[in-house]
């Protein structure tokens, strides 16, 4: 009897929490069809599941509009060699996660060339120019979305679109804990423990870096921990090196998380993750001035940090451009740390957020999905 062929997928991740959640639906996906393999651009993560990583997201991540334009020539490059590399390897389906600018222009160019295309947690259409939901429906064969809301919005659309779960909660959920990781790291267990999560990408840390050594140096009763990225230069932490108060680690932010009494975090995933782990956090964000103006006039939710979103109402602050500044933050920081009833306040909001999110392991979901309309 002759052998069948195995499925072939190409995976186009632009970013870390992308690739993160790219590996766990590799793995989801290996688990139920053995006969599987796996190209496109990614990172470690999805290395590590068994793709073969083409182009590393570190070479994609650009953020706000100002940079995106900066770097026009070097994503323009990138997209033509995504797509004569799927043209090369011929997939039976393209599966995108997230990265909206560059995925859209995936999507458009895969679906002209008959191959199916899936894509895997939603562009953000609600938050801003939402009609950009028509152009997703015209190239997408299916959605699946990790935010509750996403199902009704999407349906203003005529669009049917799967809510499968939140990859992040499956993320916190499987991460086995290191008792050691205070002793290993030399972190005090008597003084307040504070996350400092600036975010994975050069503009962020150039935006959020001055921000911290402010509130560091203003708190110097309190130790701070740096979760920092090694796929960038040490460079973009320097002014927070050499501070007493601060430590750093690498790939170990689910373990910090684990034992910190407050963070600062960077909008974005991250701000969920800490919201997972039960962390009370500050949400601090900052951008170029031409961004964060086109941005002003473009957003059309009242807020930026998935903590937020998911409640619909207001769980933690949000520190936003001028307000980031080391006074405001250090204010709430302090807020949280010695108002027991403030910091339970927080707390509540996290385990409504929680019971909202947990149906079950997303990239599970996906993956079975995913296989279902293969088939069919």
């Amino acid at each position: 009897m002759k052998e069948s062929n195995p499925l072939k997928f190409y995976f186009v991740a632009g970013e870390r929490s992308g690739d993160l959640h790219g590996g766990n639906l590799i793995r989801a996906l290996k688990s139920k069809n053995s006969e599987f393999d796996c190209r496109g651009f990614g990172g470690d993560y999805m290395r590590q599941a068994g793709m073969e990583v083409v182009v590393h997201y570190r070479e994609l991540a650009f953020m706000g509009f100002a940079e995106v334009l900066a770097n026009l020539s070097t994503i323009t490059k990138r997209i033509k060699q995504c797509k004569q590399d799927i043209l090369n390897y011929r997939p039976d389906a393209v599966v995108l996660i997230d990265y909206a600018g560059f995925n859209l222009r995936i999507a458009k160019f895969a679906k002209a060339n008959g191959i199916k295309v899936y894509w895997y947690i939603s562009p953000k259409v609600w938050a801003w120019n939402q009609n950009r939901a028509l152009k997703l429906k015209a190239c997408i064969d299916q959605m699946f979305v990790i935010l509750p809301f996403e199902t009704a919005f999407f349906k203003k659309f005529d669009w049917e679109v799967d809510y499968v779960g939140n990859p992040v909660l499956d993320a916190v959920k499987s991460h086995p804990v290191d008792r050691d990781f205070l002793q290993r790291n030399g972190i005090s267990s008597d003084r307040p423990l504070i996350a400092l999560l600036p975010g994975s990408r050069k503009q962020e840390l150039k935006m959020i870096i001055p921000l911290l050594t402010e509130v560091v140096n203003q708190n110097p009763t309190l130790q701070f921990v740096v979760a920092a990225v090694d796929n960038l230069a040490n460079d973009y932490y320097k002014e927070l090196n050499g501070l007493p108060n601060v430590k750093f680690i690498y790939a170990g932010t689910y373990d910090l998380l684990s034992f910190s009494d407050a963070a600062i975090v960077t909008s974005g995933t991250a701000t969920l993750e800490t919201a997972l782990f039960k962390v009370s956090q500050v949400v601090v964000y900052k951008t170029s001035l031409v961004s964060y103006w086109i941005a002003r006039s473009l957003i059309r939710v009242p807020f930026i940090s998935l903590v937020n979103l998911i409640a619909g109402r207001e769980v933690v602050k949000e520190m936003i451009q001028q307000r980031a500044n080391g006074n405001e933050v250090s204010a709430e920081l302090n807020l949280i740390l010695k108002d027991k009833q403030y910091r339970d306040r927080i707390l509540n909001g996290y385990e409504e957020i929680i019971n909202i999110l947990d149906t079950g392991s997303a990239s599970d979901n996906v993956a079975r999905l995913m296989l279902h309309y293969m088939q069919s």
